[in-house]
């Protein structure tokens, strides 16, 4: 237990903060949320900025039932990092409990947006969706809800409250009144986006709205940054977001498993699609809240669970398996075993080359190929990547395949294979107006052509790359960015 003396003796807790974290982090698991809060709240004075135990100590909040402070703390990891992921979920998993579903879903979304590859985002964004839809009656019943953080005026009205229960719903109703004509392109975006076609409209609607835009949210971000963030994210990564959905994300899915569940004689659990989908929920959040052990454990019980199942009970078993195979060959990775990984991923591979999933596919090969980059075996990813290419179906999801195999070859010293994969990332990155991926691109294409001796090519990529940095204001990449550049200048001079 935390041996902190009390504020009135004026002393200094008599342990180390990764001692306190350690102690929190046991508590946690023990289910005594009290007790951790105070370990955690003892390491914070040790360390008040550390944005991890402020997500730490936010999660026990939240299993205590304290919402507030649970947002409060999420907020706070946020505070010197905006894209801090785990913030992003913690922050979201509060609002979420909060019933503030509209927000909590803009913040499954760039969460999303920053790490495609968590499924606990897409999940997020799936049940927030859900509960939002929960909340919808008939058109009549819609309600407008003052949430006590936005309200809008407008000149000469009542005040308009806070956002609605509803706010992509009730809209969605609207649109769907309109007959206007579709112009091609329109026809393509509203067949990629699908479901997700009204909501970019009813944001695009919402920006029109002045008064709305000039609203800010609990932790003083503007409500029109909010906006502005999804519909990037809508425009750019639809296919992306189709592509990697979770097994489980569609209601109809989990009902057309139910129903073929509910035939069995056999006796799993009363519900086995959503012990299912929550075990995968709860073993990709521990991973992603760095534990990395209890996901492992969790995903390999669950795995002797559906492994007693018949296929009656589980009509898609491999798939499932695949999953799981997936979810511990990660966990393997955030532990270094590299060679247990790599055996778990290549057995999600042989399921979903078996039941002809490309998805699936997609993915084991995208993690064999990030098991031998993170061990040296740069060929041998690279021949994996590859062999993704084909099966790749946006360009946001073209921009970091091409960037991590350019990578690769820059590591070999293939340079001019590494230039080209640099090129057609940032082509890709281009496509889509990713700033991001836009920076990643242009160092690569920069120091390949540096290595070749092209320097006034690799100043050019260079000095983009930093106009990037400038926008993103990523400090870092910055000053690293004009340490290159300088070194290229002077070699470009000579």
């Amino acid at each position: 237990m935390s041996d902190v003396d009390g504020d009135q003796g004026g002393q200094r807790p008599k342990s180390t903060f990764p001692t306190y974290m350690a102690e929190g982090e046991q508590l946690y698991h023990k289910g005594e949320y009290l007790k951790a809060v105070e370990s955690y709240s003892t390491a914070l004075t040790l360390q008040p900025d550390d944005k991890n135990c402020f997500v730490a100590r936010s999660k026990c909040y939240l299993k205590m039932g304290d919402s507030e402070n649970a947002l409060k703390d999420a907020e706070a990891s946020l505070k010197e990092d905006k894209e801090f992921f785990k913030g992003l979920y913690q922050k979201a998993e509060a609002l979420y409990t909060m019933g503030d579903f509209e927000f909590a879903l803009v913040f499954y979304h760039r969460g999303h947006k920053l790490r495609p590859e968590l499924q606990e985002f897409r999940l997020g964004i799936q049940k927030a969706q859900e509960a939002i839809e929960n909340s919808v009656g008939s058109p009549s019943s819609v309600k407008l809800e003052n949430k006590g953080d936005l309200s809008f005026f407008r000149k000469g009205e009542e005040v308009k409250k806070g956002l609605p229960v509803s706010i992509i719903h009730t809209l969605r109703r609207e649109q769907k009144q309109q007959n206007q004509k579709t112009t091609k392109s329109e026809r393509t975006t509203k067949q990629l986006l699908g479901e997700l076609y009204t909501d970019k409209e009813y944001l695009e609607k919402l920006l029109k709205d002045e008064d709305l835009v000039k609203g800010k949210m609990r932790g003083g971000e503007r409500l029109q940054d909010l906006i502005l963030n999804c519909i990037t994210y809508l425009d750019t990564r639809t296919e992306f977001w189709h592509q990697q959905r979770p097994i489980y994300a569609r209601e109809r899915d989990r009902k057309l498993m139910q129903q073929k569940w509910n035939k069995s004689r056999q006796s799993p659990p009363s519900d086995p699609a959503r012990f299912v989908l929550e075990s995968l929920e709860d073993i990709d959040t521990a991973l992603t809240s760095g534990n990395a052990e209890g996901s492992l454990k969790n995903a390999r019980d669950v795995m002797k669970t559906v492994q007693g199942w018949s296929e009656k009970v589980v009509p898609n078993k491999k798939e499932v398996m695949g999953s799981l195979h997936s979810c511990i060959g990660n966990a393997l990775i955030d532990l270094g075993d590299m060679d247990k990984a790599l055996d778990h991923h290549q057995k999600d591979l042989e399921l979903a080359t078996q039941c002809k999933l490309s998805d699936a596919k997609s993915r084991a090969l995208d993690n064999i190929g990030r098991v031998y980059a993170r061990i040296g075996k740069f060929t041998q990813a690279i021949e994996v990547w590859e062999e993704k290419i084909p099966l790749v179906r946006s360009d946001l999801e073209k921009t970091w395949l091409f960037h991590e195999i350019g990578r690769c070859y820059l590591e070999l010293r293939r340079h001019t294979e590494a230039r080209d994969y640099g090129c057609r990332s940032l082509a890709a990155a281009d496509e889509i107006a990713d700033e991001k991926w836009q920076l990643n691109a242009s160092v690569l294409v920069a120091q390949s052509e540096l290595k070749l001796g092209n320097f006034n090519s690799s100043v050019s990529h260079f000095e983009r790359a930093l106009d990037r940095a400038k926008v993103l204001q990523d400090d870092f990449a910055m000053d690293a960015i004009q340490k290159a550049l300088h070194v290229a200048r002077q070699d470009s001079a000579q």
